[in-house]
């Protein structure tokens, strides 16, 4: 099942970024969580209900968050889209 997100949330409420905290890779605040793992593990096929079950800190809002940053991230240019290397 697709969950929509409102994304008008205000995301830095729940991302933070420590350079002392995984190298100061965006994560949810209060965690070790990283936002790319999550995405990545979204990517893997996980759902909502996998990622708040195997990770209990995590909450509704904080998925939420995590696509209000990554939207945001894509809309002012932060994520910027490479093509695929070529096989060699």
């Amino acid at each position: 099942m697709l969950i929509l997100y409102n994304t008008s949330m205000d995301w830095k409420d729940y991302i933070v970024a420590d350079p002392a905290v995984l190298g100061g890779k965006p994560t949810v605040k209060g965690t070790r969580i990283a936002v790319e793992f999550i995405i990545q593990r979204l990517a893997q096929g996980w759902n909502e209900a996998q990622l708040l079950e195997n990770y209990p800190r995590l909450t509704t809002k904080h998925l939420q968050a995590v696509f209000a940053y990554v939207q945001e991230c894509i809309e002012d240019g932060s994520l910027i889209s490479r093509p695929p290397k070529a096989a060699t």
